[in-house]
């Protein structure tokens, strides 16, 4: 069986790839950058270095593959980042179809299933139409991920955690690298031939009140939570030196799941991940 995956050193891709090694299978990847490669894996993997964003160089990458792991990267330097996503998802579209590969997983995440108006999410919804329409397809839709509480540090060092949601709106929150487990699951099966929607909803709904409380008990610290509007959200972004596109990208991406928005994907035992948030906190949250 040969597999191929995209973003192979990201917390979802490296995940996937570590467990498609054990289960005795050497992954084709597709990389940037080789370097970034750990050297535990990069005798066990077959490297084929390139750039998503080369149409060419993805076709050719991923022939004679019988199953593909498909992650869209954010952009957070394009000008238009969910153009430059489309225009990704686009190439693994062709390529899929072009080498009629039987099987692939797509990470999405809550909320594509709006189609439109949730900021950068909108370049995960345009993906899942493009690589629906090229072959049979497994799209994960995920929730928040854990690890972005790494970029975080700054704030929680001060005592706090800053947010556009209301504190008390509980929402899916997963650790990635339980999605990786998903989806490298998902790409070993054979039991499966036609497109479907999967959630990966982490452990619990999670409130922001509610993860403060617990990555506080994790650090043996009080965190307080701090509600801001979109508007201010947007001057601290724009004060970073984010381009238009990306800021508006950041800011929609809660602001178009806000209000009464419910995932189309139900929590379900098959949803349910077991890595919860307290566990992922104490071992992977440090404070210099």
């Amino acid at each position: 069986m040969t597999i191929a995956v995209t973003a192979a050193t990201g917390h979802v891709g490296s995940r996937a790839v570590q467990v498609l090694i054990q289960a005795g299978v050497r992954p084709t990847v597709l990389i940037r950058d080789p370097a970034k490669l750990p050297a535990e894996v990069r005798d066990r993997v077959d490297v084929l270095p390139g750039d998503l964003r080369d149409a060419a160089y993805v076709t050719e990458a991923t022939k004679g593959a019988d199953a593909l792991l498909w992650v869209v990267p954010e952009s957070f330097t394009a000008d238009d980042p969910v153009a430059e996503m489309t225009a990704i998802a686009a190439n693994g579209a062709a390529a899929i179809a072009a080498n009629g590969i039987g099987r692939t997983v797509l990470i999405s995440s809550v909320g594509a299933e709006r189609r439109h108006g949730a900021g950068m999410i909108d370049g995960l919804a345009r993906a899942e139409e493009l690589l629906g329409g090229a072959g049979p397809v497994c799209t994960l839709r995920c929730g928040y991920y854990f690890t972005n509480l790494l970029g975080s540090l700054e704030e929680l060092r001060a005592g706090t955690l800053t947010t556009t949601r209301p504190a008390d709106a509980p929402m899916p929150w997963v650790d990635p690298r339980d999605v990786g487990e998903v989806a490298a699951a998902r790409l070993l099966s054979e039991q499966w031939s036609s497109s479907f929607v999967q959630a990966v909803h982490g452990p619990a709904d999670l409130s922001w009140l509610e993860v403060a409380e617990i990555v506080g008990a994790a650090l043996g610290r009080k965190l307080s939570v701090q509600v801001i509007t979109d508007d201010e959200l947007r001057g601290a972004l724009h004060g970073a030196g984010l381009t238009p596109g990306v800021v508006e990208g950041i800011v929609g991406m809660t602001a178009g799941l806000r209000d009464d928005f419910v995932p189309e994907q139900s929590r379900s035992f098959v949803s349910t991940t077991p890595t919860t948030l307290a566990a992922w906190a104490a071992q992977h949250l440090r404070l210099p």
